[in-house]
């Protein structure tokens, strides 16, 4: 069986890792691969293309196409949705917060959501297969998510997950800026939202971790 592939992933060595590992797959595939490096390549070729790719992986980490307001992986996902609508998205992130992945799935609804720290050759094979067949696959670490859980998407949409996740990591709000393309303001505001939906009066952001930590969100 001949299965089309559409790899974005901005380290080119990751997506020949991923390929290599495919290439001997034990399922009798024949994988033809098409590769993308970043947010303005990967929406020039999905918005373009005659092919209809079986399988999309996604990364979520990204340069942004600024342009068309595309700052990750997960901006992508409505694109392949739309003009390649017969297509399984398999989203690959770095992240392992329950905040993080909880949202991808609820927001994006992948068919297969990878953790890299889980992904091993056979895993990663097993979970091609599976996906290819028509069944969903989420990574090990995602069976400990409680999915049933309300989380308010307004309050916690993509912007306001990634500022805990990068307040996380010690960034500070000019780093935050750069880094989701948003003006001083514009964090402010979401810094005041997610405070809201913690339950924190005032407050700076290790606040924001302690009760973030408190509530099993990273």
């Amino acid at each position: 069986m001949e299965v089309s592939v559409l790899m974005i992933d901005d380290h080119p060595p990751i997506i020949e890792g991923y390929k290599s590992i495919l290439a001997f797959n034990p399922y009798g595939y024949s994988i033809a691969t098409t590769s993308a490096f970043s947010c303005e390549s990967a929406y020039k070729i999905i918005t373009t293309t005659s092919i209809s790719y079986n399988i999309v992986f996604l990364d979520v980490t990204l340069p942004p196409y600024t342009e068309k307001k595309i700052n990750s992986g997960l901006d992508l996902v409505a694109i392949v949705r739309k003009h390649l609508p017969n297509s399984k998205i398999v989203i690959l992130t770095s992240h392992s917060e329950s905040l993080v992945l909880h949202g991808i799935i609820k927001e994006q609804n992948p068919e297969g959501l990878l953790v890299k720290s889980d992904i091993l050759p056979d895993d990663f094979l097993f979970a091609f297969d599976t996906i290819v067949k028509g069944s969903r696959y989420y990574s090990p670490s995602i069976k400990t998510i409680k999915l049933d859980s309300q989380i308010p998407t307004k309050l916690l949409d993509n912007y306001n997950r990634q500022i805990i996740i990068l307040i996380s990591k010690g960034k500070k709000t000019k780093s935050i800026q750069e880094e989701l393309h948003l003006s001083k303001s514009a964090i402010d505001k979401r810094k005041a939202m997610i405070k809201d939906y913690l339950g924190i009066d005032k407050g700076n952001d290790e606040d924001i971790l302690t009760e973030a930590r408190k509530q099993g969100l990273i």
